[in-house]
């Protein structure tokens, strides 16, 4: 319970945080005066295409959190052999983090207009998210290599169900991504509407790689000792 409280936590106050600071929570109304609450000049899906963006993360997150009170519970059996943690998902947790720096970058070069460096900043998040997917299928055949297959043991399927379920997201993310890359390449698209697609891919990839983290966590066996180390601090 105390797991998915934490994940819970966490998703809960990235969505209030990015919404604060998207501004979809303010009062035009009573900043601005009756007049301009409804402007015909404002992209009137922008605050809905966030706020559904929103809502769908707090269920992948819910799911996740889901996921690891399993997780957490199950480990309390006998027949519970965690298979040793691939070296490599160290390197795909450093290319995931590349390919967030580099939609922050894009939303930074969306909002100044400046499209030939969102557009370089997007090949770079879309190149970077292919190697980590491409990581994640390496990992697998590493531990099917030694011998750890999905059936073997409880421990097995859940490295398998969680870093599969996220490598879902992370794949559909990239038909976004992808699609938000080929309108930054025609110029006929407007600035603002560019601007949006990029803003939620890079919220989505923040919170996969949230997601991830925690994921890193669980699977490293160190999610015992931080949520210790957080009661400690809570008492």
């Amino acid at each position: 319970m105390s797991v998915i409280l934490v994940f819970l936590a966490v998703v809960i106050g990235f969505s209030f945080w990015w919404l604060f600071h998207q501004k979809v929570m303010e009062k035009p109304w009573l900043e601005h005066g009756v007049h301009t609450a409804l402007p015909e000049t404002d992209v009137s899906g922008m605050p809905t295409a966030k706020v559904a963006l929103a809502v769908f993360l707090a269920v992948v997150g819910s799911l996740f959190a889901l996921f690891a009170s399993a997780y957490f519970m199950r480990m309390d059996y006998s027949d519970w052999q965690a298979p040793p943690l691939p070296r490599i998902l160290w390197v795909n947790t450093a290319i995931l983090i590349l390919a967030s720096v580099a939609l922050s970058c894009a939303v930074r070069a969306a909002r100044e207009q400046r499209r030939k460096m969102t557009r370089l900043a997007l090949v770079t998040a879309g190149l970077a998210t292919v190697v980590f997917l491409a990581g994640q299928v390496t990992a697998w055949r590493d531990l099917a290599a030694g011998g750890h297959y999905l059936d073997m043991n409880p421990a097995n399927g859940f490295f398998y169900l969680m870093t599969g379920v996220h490598g879902l997201h992370i794949l559909g993310g990239l038909v976004a991504l992808g699609r938000t890359t080929v309108k930054a390449w025609d110029d006929n698209v407007a600035a603002e509407q560019l601007r949006l697609g990029v803003e939620l891919c890079a919220a989505y990839w923040h919170f996969l790689l949230l997601v991830w983290l925690g994921v890193f966590v669980l699977l490293a066996g160190w999610a015992g000792d931080l949520l210790a180390l957080c009661r400690q601090i809570l008492t």
